[in-house]
């Protein structure tokens, strides 16, 4: 009776936790943010915040390119694997809350050499053996059973838990990632092929001036330097148009790196640009931390490193053992299962460490700092992302007023460079004047389309800093 109300006790106190009550750390907060000071939610949209955002550029190529990073991406792959190993740890620690059973099994033949007998002393007991041997077989089932009285083993399961829950975090992190580093790579390498038409179009330009220099030339209405001036143009050009190549392919390279496919066999043809920007809709502060993957994965580290603690607490009270033994040996195996061959024990056993000369008192403040480490971690994560919101937010205001004097300048450019045309070929102006503008024109036309892609990155980049997507909305120019 005194043995059954013993163990009647430690289950009783089975489940004890020593891991301090849990408070996710409070971070910096804001009502709104800075760079845009009327931002409001367009709608709830916690069901996709991880949803397909990137079908706001209206472009069936990269819908198709998008659809292959989960799937394909190797660090989103290697994440997935990280993710899994974490949840198979989840089932480890489970586990131990439960006994763990053994069966074992056993046959022997023992004897001596001629006709004399020996007596053999061994595990299963005492035999004795003549010249011909003596056989023994042996079934054993065994338990062994560690309750969790002092919360250890649970402390050691919500641990696991937690991070299973931050490595979930930093899969879909790393998926985000590679959506938008490919969208990012997208619109630029689009935003490259509208550059290449620019330059085909002044080039094709600049071949019509230099024809038209060199006819003049022959008639002696201008000078040879005139001439070399057009093709020192020209030929800036050509070499310009080149160098868009190497940086396309740069692009496509990494765009077949994401999508899982070896650079040598990916090609990407050329498509057609779109001027179009997507609008992002507005979202609070308190949101963005709610949407990202990050900052979740980062709070979830926090609450495991509280679990910490409670296991290096435990370790400053006993732990139990319970062994049960179930057998059965006899020298004929026919009545290996026979009730007169039969044993049972059942044991229970403890153990505390009285003196470690601060040992484990130096684990709890390690984990202690370990759970203030991550909480920092924490806070910095929420306040970068709250950085990044307000980067982006900038970006994308000023970035639309840029757009927009790019073009007028570009507008503006083009016609003065017409019109220095037309007096050059009056006998107004010298020839320097009109490379002087074209110049000035071709700069101007490659720098409106380079806000036009700054605005689009712009946009991918804000998607990232949110933490996922929106309800569909129009395109913007």
């Amino acid at each position: 009776m005194r043995k059954i109300a013993s163990i009647t006790l430690i289950l009783a106190l089975s489940g004890c936790s020593m891991a301090p009550t849990y408070r996710p750390p409070a971070v910096a907060s804001t009502a709104a943010f800075k760079e845009a000071p009327g931002w409001q939610p367009a709608r709830p949209a916690d069901d996709i915040a991880k949803g397909e955002w990137w079908r706001l550029f209206n472009d069936p190529v990269l819908n198709d390119l998008e659809a292959r990073v989960a799937v394909n991406n190797q660090n989103v792959a290697a994440f997935a694997a990280a993710y899994a190993q974490a949840r198979a740890a989840v089932r480890e620690a489970r586990s131990a809350l439960f006994p763990t059973v053994d069966l074992s099994a056993q046959g022997t033949r023992a004897g001596s050499f001629g006709n004399t007998r020996t007596t053999i002393i061994g595990s299963n007991g005492t035999t004795t053996a003549g010249g011909s041997g003596s056989r023994r077989y042996a079934v054993n089932l065994g338990a062994t059973w560690e309750p969790d009285v002092f919360g250890r083993i649970s402390s050691g399961l919500r641990q696991q838990k937690a991070l299973a829950q931050a490595s979930e975090g930093d899969l879909l992190n790393a998926t985000l990632a590679a959506q938008g580093e490919l969208a990012s790579n997208y619109v630029q390498l689009r935003g490259l092929d509208q550059q290449k038409i620019v330059y085909e179009q002044t080039i094709a330009a600049y071949q019509r001036a230099l024809k038209i220099t060199s006819n003049r030339y022959e008639q002696g209405q201008v000078a040879r330097v005139d001439v070399l001036q057009a093709e020192t143009q020209l030929a800036n050009a050509r070499a310009t148009s080149a160098d868009i190549d190497r940086q396309r392919a740069a692009f496509e390279h990494a765009i077949a790196v994401l999508v899982g496919e070896s650079p040598s066999s990916f090609s990407l043809p050329t498509g057609q640009w779109s001027r179009a920007v997507p609008e992002v809709p507005g979202i609070l502060p308190g949101t963005v931390i709610e949407r990202r993957p990050d900052i979740a994965a980062a709070e979830r580290r926090v609450a495991a490193a509280n679990q910490g603690v409670g296991i290096e607490r435990a370790a400053f009270f006993p732990t139990f053992s319970l062994t049960g033994d179930l057998g059965t040996q006899t020298s004929r195996i026919g009545s290996l299962f026979t009730a007169a061959s039969s044993i049972w024990s059942l044991g229970l056993s403890s153990a505390l460490t009285l003196l470690d000369f601060g040992g484990r008192a130096a684990r709890v403040a390690q984990a202690r700092a370990a759970f203030d480490q991550a909480a920092a971690n924490y806070r910095l994560t929420t306040l970068t992302a709250i950085q990044q919101v307000e980067d982006e937010l900038a970006a994308t205001r000023v970035l639309r007023i840029v757009s927009a004097q790019r073009s007028a300048a570009a507008t503006a450019a083009t016609r003065v460079e017409q019109l220095t045309q037309n007096q050059y070929l009056s006998g107004l102006i010298a020839y320097t004047d009109v490379i002087t503008t074209q110049a000035t024109a071709l700069q101007a036309r490659q720098q409106e389309v380079q806000a036009i892609v700054d605005r689009q990155v712009s946009a991918v980049t804000l998607v990232q800093a949110i933490g996922g997507s929106w309800p569909a909305t129009p395109a913007q120019p």
